[in-house]
């Protein structure tokens, strides 16, 4: 066979595709419909790319072929779909030579990873989840780097939702998780994340575009004028304050100190994710690059000025007014922090960590104050919080409402977002943070309003010398029976047991993160336990193999059994699109037509 034909193969003479009407051809690695019709010849993949019904059973008129699974109509000619969820089925080019009918049987494009952008750009912009999760393991296929992937859908996000989004939030927790995950995992990851922020845009208003200030005010003043606009809700004095601060060149710590203080001039505003969104909008740009920074900060502004603060709900003001007692600790903070400069090397975080458990608001503060005299500096504070809140969790009463599990999480996911806010702010220069500081006793409070979802407390498995003589002792028997106890609801002890005995034996932490990854990465989740995962993660590395570190492990396990199983819908829709890209034929059968 000569040099052309290596990529033609022979389906048939045209007079037999005459008298059929169709011929099916095996080549490349797909099957391939031959038509003929009204007088032409066309070539199609034989797999309808919605979910890979066999074309060569649906009809063909007036040039439109027609799929009888789901009723998706294809141009026969450029195989562009009139059902845009449908997707467009991929055609190849036909030579008539002699009477017979040759298809070239070559599939790709030139630029792979510049039509699987475009069609994951047409996928978000028309919210199309099959087209997405195409594009995603279609630009995976092309070695396009994840960063890549997760910019696209970050900027998209950004540019066509008029403020921050959940989906942005799910987007950049699993980008965050993104390393600890195998390969099958991160697509599915990365699916979820577009899927979300796709959902979130669709049908809303794009962002409009502001502009900087023309002067160049100074960063004290820039802070001073943002946090003031935050307070009487001008969102977009604010946000041309912060535009005006990222034009001018301010640093991540220096932004991050001004949108922390201004958040907190409302104390555990929207129950905590006005800070958690801010806090991811800065991860997302560690992730897809500071240079978006315009594009991305100001779309906190929206929620971070118009959120409710607890100082206006009633629990926070009687029978002990909570907002008082921080009001009052926060004009200390000067002084206390003044008092404990040059004590170096405090550590007595756990420590303080359980008193921040206790029932007594007044003592709660108390022990805050002691510590930082005691030399503990704002980043330290708010990792004890995040270990108190995250023992909320696991000690977490299954007899307390469903919802209830939400007041508790909102706690640790606050605690864990103001830990890495400031952490980004650095300690070199405390005094200067001091009003960031003030989200660590609003954070506290929000932990004294939880105690009741600990009486009585559950208890941690491995206390008191417990054995798991039960439970399977090999990695892969307890990855096995985590996912099992996942399958199936009420799991909560049985799981956190799971992870107690994983991480007992002194199995790898990785490996039952990317189990637990993979058990919510399977779910159609909610957006709380997209989060819940990542601060858990998030907060492990702070404490690593510490007491600390697995009760955390334990939270996040309990916290996602209570909430499984669910559908799965979504992981149906990207197996079938793993398994389309990769040739397969989803509904052949026995005696098919070949």
């Amino acid at each position: 066979m000569d040099v052309p034909n290596r990529e033609f193969l022979l389906a048939g003479s045209l007079e037999e595709l005459k008298a059929k009407g169709r011929l099916i051809l095996h080549g490349g690695h797909r099957p391939i419909l031959v038509i003929y019709d009204r007088g032409r010849v066309f070539a199609l993949d034989n797999r309808c790319p919605h979910m890979g019904f066999l074309l060569e059973r649906g009809s063909v008129e007036d040039g439109i072929l027609t799929c009888h699974w789901h009723h998706a109509r294809f141009d026969l000619e450029s195989g562009c779909t009139f059902d845009l969820w449908a997707d467009d089925v991929p055609i190849f080019p036909v030579e008539l030579r002699n009477g017979e009918v040759w298809v070239k049987i070559a599939f790709g494009d030139a630029d792979p990873a510049a039509h699987w952008r475009q069609r994951l750009a047409d996928g978000l912009a028309h919210d199309l989840g099959l087209v997405i999760a195409k594009a995603v393991h279609g630009q995976l296929a092309a070695a396009v780097p994840h960063s890549d992937i997760v910019r696209q859908v970050a900027l998209f996000g950004a540019q066509n939702r008029d403020g921050w989004s959940v989906g942005l939030t799910i987007l950049t927790a699993l980008a965050n998780l993104l390393p600890v995950l195998p390969e099958e995992e991160a697509y599915i990851a990365l699916f979820h994340g577009a899927r979300r922020v796709a959902a979130d845009c669709d049908g809303e208003a794009p962002r409009r575009e502001r502009a900087p200030l023309g002067s160049q005010p100074d960063p004290v003043t820039l802070k001073r004028w943002l946090a003031g606009w935050t307070s009487v809700r001008h969102r977009e004095a604010a946000e041309r304050t912060l535009l005006t601060a990222i034009a001018a060149g301010a640093s991540p710590a220096m932004l991050a100190d001004a949108l922390l203080a201004a958040a907190t001039e409302r104390a555990f505003a929207d129950t905590g994710h006005s800070l958690d969104f801010i806090n991811k909008a800065f991860e997302c740009l560690d992730l897809i690059g500071w240079e978006h920074a315009a594009a991305v900060l100001p779309t906190v502004i929206g929620q971070m000025v118009a959120a409710r603060g607890a100082e206006e709900l009633t629990a926070w003001r009687q029978p002990v007014d909570l907002i008082a007692l921080c009001e009052q600790a926060g004009s200390e903070l000067p002084e206390l922090f003044a008092a404990g400069r040059g004590v170096h090397d405090w550590s007595e975080h756990a420590t303080l960590a359980r008193e921040l458990l206790g029932d007594d608001p007044v003592r709660m503060v108390d022990a805050l104050k002691a510590a930082i005299r005691a030399g503990a500096v704002p980043v330290d504070l708010s990792r004890s919080l995040a270990y108190g809140a995250a023992l909320r969790v696991a000690r977490f009463g299954n007899a307390n409402e469903h919802a209830d599990w939400e007041t508790a999480h909102h706690v640790f996911t606050y605690a864990n977002a103001l830990h890495q806010m400031l952490k980004r702010i650095g300690t070199t220069h405390t005094d200067e943070h001091i009003t960031a500081a003030r989200g660590v006793l609003h954070g506290a409070m929000a932990l004294y309003l939880t105690r009741y979802l600990n009486v009585p407390p559950a208890r941690i498995p491995g206390e008191d010398g417990e054995l798991f003589n039960d439970l399977p002792v090999d990695i892969e028997g307890i990855s096995a029976a985590l996912l099992d106890a996942f399958d199936r609801q009420r799991q909560v002890d049985l799981a956190a047991r799971l992870v107690a005995q994983h991480l007992k034996l002194g199995h790898s932490p990785q490996a039952l993160i990317a189990t637990l990854a993979r058990a919510l990465l399977r779910e159609d989740a909610g957006f709380h336990a997209y989060q819940m995962l990542e601060a858990g993660v998030r907060q492990y590395t702070e404490w690593a193999d510490t007491d600390a570190g697995r009760h955390m492990l334990i939270a996040v396990a309990r916290y996602l059994a209570a909430h499984s199983p669910t559908e799965r819908a979504a992981l149906q829709t990207a197996d079938i699109a793993r398994r389309l890209m990769r040739g397969g034929e989803l509904h052949q059968e026995e005696g098919a037509s070949s």
